[in-house]
C-alpha cells in the first residue's frame, strides 16, 4: 500500500486533478484505510484531497490554515486564482449554464435527451459523470449574449477563455465550451446554486434566453448526498 500512497501523491501533485476512473482514485474513493493514509501524506505539506461525488475529477488544494503561510494573508490571491473581476463573472456564467443542468440530471439519475418519464427505478442508478449528463455551450452564443458585459467579445474570446482553459475550469472544442476537471470541484454547489437560481443572475441568464432549472429540492439531496462505492 505504501508504494501505492506515493505514486498516487506525486500524480496528484504533478497532474493537479485526476479523473474518478483512473485505479488508484479509486481506490481511494471506496477503501477507507488508503484514503486516510492519503489525507495524512497530503496534510503533511499542507494539501488536502478536494473530492466531490458529482465531479468526475479529483483534485488536491491547500488546507485552509496554510492560506495565510502561502499566499501571506492575501486571500484573494487562493480565492480568485489571479482571476479578473470579469474573468471571475465569466467563470460563475459558465459554471450556472453546465453545472446547474448537469446536477439536475445527475440527482435525476438521467442523462442528456433523457425525460425520466421511463425509467421506474432512475434513483436507484449510480451517478453518471461526463459528457453523458454534462452539456457543452457555444463559444459564440456565449460571447453574443455576455461578451458585451464582461469586457468585450474580443478580450473573452482571446484572453478570458483561454485562461479558465488553462486552469482547468472549461475545455474548448470545435467552437464549444465543455466542463473541465476543475469546474465541478472547485467551485462550491451548495453555496452557488441557490445564490444564482434566486439571484440577479438568473434574471440575466433568463433574458439571453438560458432558463435555469428550478432545483430547490436539489438543494437539499445534494447537500446530503455522499459518495458511495457505486459512484467511484
Amino acid at each position: 500500500m505504501d508504494h501505492n500512497i506515493t505514486t498516487l501523491t506525486a500524480r496528484l501533485l504533478a497532474h493537479r486533478w485526476l479523473p474518478r476512473t483512473d485505479a488508484q482514485v479509486k481506490r481511494a474513493l471506496v477503501d477507507e484505510s488508503f484514503r486516510l493514509e492519503l489525507e495524512h501524506r497530503l496534510a503533511e505539506v499542507g494539501l488536502q484531497l478536494l473530492d466531490n461525488p458529482f465531479a468526475a475529477h479529483v483534485a488536491v488544494g491547500l488546507k485552509e490554515d496554510m492560506l495565510d503561510a502561502v499566499f501571506g494573508g492575501r486571500d484573494y490571491q487562493a480565492s480568485t486564482m489571479g482571476l479578473t473581476r470579469d474573468e471571475i463573472a465569466l467563470l460563475i456564467v459558465i459554471w450556472a449554464l453546465i453545472i446547474l443542468p448537469k446536477r439536475e440530471r445527475q440527482l435525476g439519475r438521467r442523462e442528456r435527451g433523457d425525460d425520466g418519464q421511463n425509467d421506474m427505478f432512475g434513483q436507484e442508478k449510480p451517478i453518471t459523470h461526463g459528457e453523458e449528463v454534462s452539456g457543452a455551450i457555444s463559444e459564440a452564443s456565449l460571447l453574443a449574449d455576455f461578451g458585451a458585459q464582461l469586457g468585450g467579445k474580443t478580450k473573452v474570446r482571446n484572453f478570458a477563455l483561454g485562461k479558465l482553459a488553462r486552469l482547468g475550469f472549461i475545455e474548448r472544442r470545435g467552437g464549444m465550451i465543455h466542463e473541465g476537471p476543475l469546474l465541478d470541484v472547485l467551485l462550491d454547489y451548495r453555496v452557488l446554486a441557490d445564490r444564482i437560481v434566486n439571484g440577479t443572475l438568473a434574471d440575466v441568464l433568463a433574458a439571453a434566453g438560458h432558463a435555469l432549472p428550478s432545483t430547490d429540492e436539489a438543494f437539499e439531496e445534494d447537500a446530503d448526498s455522499e459518495p458511495d462505492s457505486t459512484d467511484a
